[in-house]
């Protein structure tokens, strides 16, 4: 190369090392998405009355992950909160790697004015997601944000693709932060009612005299004869949300990683952590604006009026402001049955491709012999020990001061009991333990959700997603089987289970690690209804699972690992940069060297 070729060569060759920095794509084969996350405390409104929630990077709802199927991601979190904090993924499925979870059985909380880097990549999987605070109770107080999941381009969606894109993050609300509701349950009292809904993070529009003066709300901005896909998450507390806007057609076409048979609702009922697409078509003429509305579900509808959250989509041609009463459910929910049946009609999209160039219905999970059956069973909250708890299978679990994997790692006896029972056991009274499930690697296992709790629960299971074959009312027994859907049945992560009944779920255990499976209500979770399923693979090879990541945080019986933070304002903003900078300088020397 001629020696004048090479500046001007060379100041093309560190543009592209700047842009691809601040954008935080790799020029490697393996492409990743990178992002800094400062967690911390912001005064709001939502519901007209100041309180404290929790932001990330200064927003409340938190910003999106946009990232594709393969992409590796980096979220470096910084926590500017007053007490520890963990960010979890629900419905990523982190495969081979649940030292990245995010919750206290598989990792060591981020002390106060510490930052934690969490490194994982998007296997097999494309959808919506969201992720939020795991601990104390901080879901309450936001730290909420949308996760998205693109499919390659070389895997086709099965739609036309959509004009825009729209997410939105409904949920309860209370006027009171984490730490106060937090005290609530302490006590031994129950939450109560909430305060109101939030849509994105704002309160109610005004669409009559109940609402205060002087709420901001949400507004969306439409163009008429687009169709938009419209991402839903409930990242509520307990309450069961009915989702519809006004005079529009929400087609389904996705839950939470997979793909749904295309069938139109006119308002659809989103449970606490869960998420849903849809597809909505701008049809309507715009004689005026149209009430977006996420309203209380399996309550008494008439004392929870206020329990409303209320949006506009606005037309860019609309003739005048949303009027008159709030559109209401097609379903009346004093008859169970025919909510049940919203669930039913949730199928898989068998001609759908997923993550991978590959139909979704070629797994043939019907025909696969089930080798162990868990039932889990949530009861009411009791007392033990003097204290209101939560319970499955009649234990309340208390999490160990060792996370279970790091314990495994470092040989720490006695950090957890491998002894929690495959189904419950009514001879022994509630108890507070720290008993996981001793799970089979590569066993097909089915899992019953009993619900004899007096409110509609949502079950997860981090790590995995399984097939929701059937629910029905009453006690599920043996001869139930015969009744489940073996060839279509959507695959997710979160499912509800109404109150006096039961729903069974098949999903086959191929993810190494230790994963949380929990009650999704914040409540019911708070108080110790959820377990540990610790699965490890007895030939493992490093090709299993991943090794324990360089930057573990350490807590418990192996607090004396744990080298102490010191931060500086530089050291800050490159923390969780250095590796992208040498990645990135590796490729740029490449490339000169080329040229050269």
């Amino acid at each position: 190369m001629a020696a004048a070729d090479f500046p001007s060569r060379f100041s093309v060759l560190a543009f592209v090392f700047t842009f691809a920095l601040l954008s935080g794509f790799s020029l490697a084969s393996d492409p990743f998405v990178s992002y800094v996350f400062k967690v911390s405390y912001v005064t709001a409104s939502p519901l007209g009355v100041p309180q404290q929630v929790i932001a990330v990077n200064g927003n409340f709802p938190g910003p999106l992950i946009n990232a594709t199927t393969n992409y590796n991601v980096k979220v470096n979190v910084f926590n500017h909160l007053d007490e520890p904090l963990l960010l979890t993924w629900p419905g990523v499925e982190m495969r081979r790697n649940s030292w990245q979870d995010g919750v206290l059985g598989t990792n060591c909380p981020i002390p106060p004015r510490w930052n934690f880097t969490y490194n994982f990549q998007l296997k097999d999987q494309i959808g919506s997601f969201y992720y939020f605070p795991s601990l104390n109770f901080q879901r309450a107080s936001g730290g909420f944000g949308p996760f998205i999941v693109n499919n390659r381009e070389l895997i086709p969606i099965p739609f036309p693709k959509p004009d825009g894109e729209i997410s939105f993050m409904i949920g309860d609300w209370y006027t009171q932060n984490h730490t106060a509701l937090r005290s609530i349950l302490d006590s031994g009292k129950e939450l109560g009612m909430p305060d109101g809904v939030l849509i994105n993070g704002k309160g109610p529009y005004k669409y009559n005299s109940s609402v205060p003066d002087g709420i901001e709300y949400e507004t969306v901005n439409v163009e008429p004869g687009k169709t938009y896909r419209i991402r839903v998450h409930n990242v509520g507390i307990s309450t069961s949300l009915n989702f519809r806007i006004q005079n529009h057609k929400l087609l389904l076409v996705e839950t939470e990683g997979r793909y749904t048979s295309q069938t139109n609702f006119t308002d659809f009922d989103i449970h606490v952590g869960q998420s849903y697409s849809f597809l909505v078509t701008m049809d309507q003429n715009a004689s005026s604006d149209y009430y977006i509305v996420a309203s209380a579900r399996f309550v008494n509808e008439t004392v929870w009026q206020r329990v409303t959250g209320v949006g506009i989509l606005h037309y860019s041609n609309s003739k005048g402001r949303a009027s008159g009463p709030l559109p209401v459910p097609s379903t009346d929910v004093s008859h169970p049955w025919s909510v049940m049946n919203q669930q039913r009609a949730i199928k898989q999209n068998t001609s759908a491709s997923g993550a991978r160039p590959n139909p979704q219905g070629s797994y043939h999970y019907g025909q696969i012999n089930i080798t162990k059956t868990y039932i889990f069973r949530s009861m009411p909250p009791t007392k033990i020990n003097g204290s209101l708890r939560a319970t499955l299978n009649g234990i309340s679990f208390l999490n160990p001061s060792t996370p279970i994997r790091l314990a495994d790692n470092y040989e720490v006896k006695g950090a957890y009991k491998l002894d929690f029972p495959d189904r419950p056991h009514d001879n022994r009274p509630p108890r507070l333990d720290r008993s996981i499930i001793n799970a089979t690697y590569k066993d097909f296992i089915q899992v019953i959700f009993q619900n004899n709790d007096t409110k509609v629960h949502s079950f997860h299971i981090d790590g995995y997603s399984f097939y929701v074959v059937a629910m029905d009312f009453g006690n599920w027994t043996e001869d139930r089987k015969g009744s489940y859907n073996n060839w279509d049945a959507i695959s997710r992560s979160t499912i509800e289970v109404y109150p006096g009944a039961w729903t069974a779920v098949l999903m086959s255990l191929d993810n190494v690690g230790v994963w949380n499976i929990r009650v999704e209500n914040l409540d019911r979770w708070y108080l110790g209804q959820e377990t540990y399923m610790r699965i490890v693979n007895p030939e493992e090879n490093g090709k299993t699972e991943m090794d324990k990541p360089k930057n573990a945080l350490y807590c418990g019986a192996l607090q004396g690992l744990q080298i102490a933070q010191h931060h500086s304002s530089a050291s800050k903003i490159l923390n969780g940069q250095l590796d992208l900078i040498f990645s990135l300088m590796m490729v740029l020397l490449a490339i000169v060297s080329a040229f050269c």
